[in-house]
């Protein structure tokens, strides 16, 4: 079998279709793009990688397909296909996010993290947030959910961060992408952790959509429920040495180490040093009492 054989056979078992024409195989990701294969070394094997639009005439000067890498074994190009179909995935989830097209979703705004592009964000509650990182994992399109009661001085730092602007700029008008924007920098730069609870990893992200219209159910219920506890609220409780080692201290080592010194003292003035017995305290009678037994 020639190499492109080999990897339509594996694709297939996959329930990728995929088709060969002169040198090169054509893989369709999605409507609009596809990947081809263009074999440049038939005994290595090897073959480059593009990702070209699909349905485009190769004569059309607008067609212009892009070298993504090289492979040299089958497993090589099957592991580069699911990459690619799972990125596409990655990529489609995250727009139906920030666009809102599923109506599950219709009362969230989601808007994307100015850190992490995979990260996007919706306000939630009274002062929350539903975070939904949405990335590949071992070839894999994961979406990972938390949902995250802010801590309270946010909305305090928020109203400041929003009348500097305002002198800074009276004149300008914050648009609801400044906004979200302001927000999101805010959150990064002054850090502030909040409660988090979360809700899991989603491979079914029709189940993910489910998931996130309850959580805007259920924000402002795991709000109340998430709010941090002040320490004053509980006395920390006593922890005991059954040993008795929590009531020494220091000055009551030393005492005992003074009251050690004077009995040895008095030992020495009573003539009962140990140093004091020997060989010539033992009388005669000692030694022949010592003899008869």
């Amino acid at each position: 079998m020639s190499f492109f054989e080999e990897i339509a056979a594996a694709l297939d078992r996959d329930g990728v279709e995929s088709r060969v024409h002169d040198e090169t195989m054509f893989v369709p990701i999605t409507a609009e793009v596809e990947i081809q294969f263009v074999e440049i070394d038939p005994l290595l094997p090897a073959a480059n990688v593009y990702i070209a639009a699909a349905d485009v005439d190769e004569d059309d000067e607008d067609f212009e397909a892009v070298l993504v890498s090289v492979v040299f074994s089958v497993e090589a190009a099957v592991a580069t296909v699911a990459e690619h179909m799972a990125t596409d995935q990655v990529v489609t989830v995250l727009r139906d996010l920030l666009e809102g097209t599923d109506e599950r979703i219709g009362d969230l705004e989601f808007y994307q993290d100015s850190v992490n592009p995979n990260l996007v964000r919706a306000e939630v509650g009274d002062s929350s947030e539903l975070h939904v990182l949405v990335e590949v994992i071992d070839g894999v399109p994961v979406a990972n959910v938390q949902f995250i009661a802010l801590n309270s001085e946010y909305d305090t730092l928020i109203d400041q961060a929003i009348d500097e602007w305002w002198e800074s700029d009276g004149d300008a008008e914050l648009s609801d992408e400044d906004r979200d924007r302001l927000f999101n920098d805010l959150a990064v730069e002054v850090n502030l952790e909040g409660e988090i609870l979360a809700l899991g990893n989603f491979e079914d992200f029709d189940r993910l959509f489910d998931v996130l219209s309850l959580a805007a159910d259920q924000a402002e219920e795991w709000e109340s429920q998430l709010s941090p506890v002040a320490d004053e609220d509980f006395d920390e409780p006593e922890v005991y040495d059954i040993f008795g080692a929590d009531d020494l201290d220091v000055e009551d080592l030393e005492e005992d180490e003074e009251d050690n010194d004077l009995e040895d003292d008095k030992l020495d003035d009573d003539g009962l040093d140990g140093d004091e017995f020997d060989d010539e305290d033992l009388d005669d009678e000692d030694l022949d009492d010592e003899s008869e037994r």
